[in-house]
């Protein structure tokens, strides 16, 4: 079960129940991807609202990554999400306030 005092949450990706955290390492993974300079313009980024469907994959994978799930972005952009685009939105969305605070979201 999914501790969100930690961060974590759990979303159903591909037909399961899984487990996500945006870590420390997680967060460092996404700083690069994203060119961002520190966690302030990370969290800046997200919460400009406007997210790219490569850009939830790379959120989603990262956050699977953190809770220690061995997955490739692309394993990630194949697995189905109840909802479609809106669901992978709101898994990413949900994962952010977990680990930025509401406001991120």
């Amino acid at each position: 079960m999914a501790n969100r005092h930690r961060g974590e949450i759990e979303a159903e990706l591909g037909g399961h129940t899984r487990t996500l955290v945006l870590t420390l390492g997680a967060l460092a993974e996404l700083e690069a991807a994203f060119a961002a300079t520190d966690l302030v313009a990370l969290a800046q980024r997200f919460g400009s609202g406007h997210l790219s469907a490569r850009d939830l994959v790379r959120i989603i994978a990262a956050g699977l990554r953190g809770a220690g799930e061995a997955v490739r972005d692309d394993e990630v952009a194949a697995m189905t999400v109840k909802g479609g685009a809106a669901g992978y939105a709101s898994i990413a969305a949900e994962l952010l306030a977990a680990t930025f605070g509401e406001a991120a979201a």
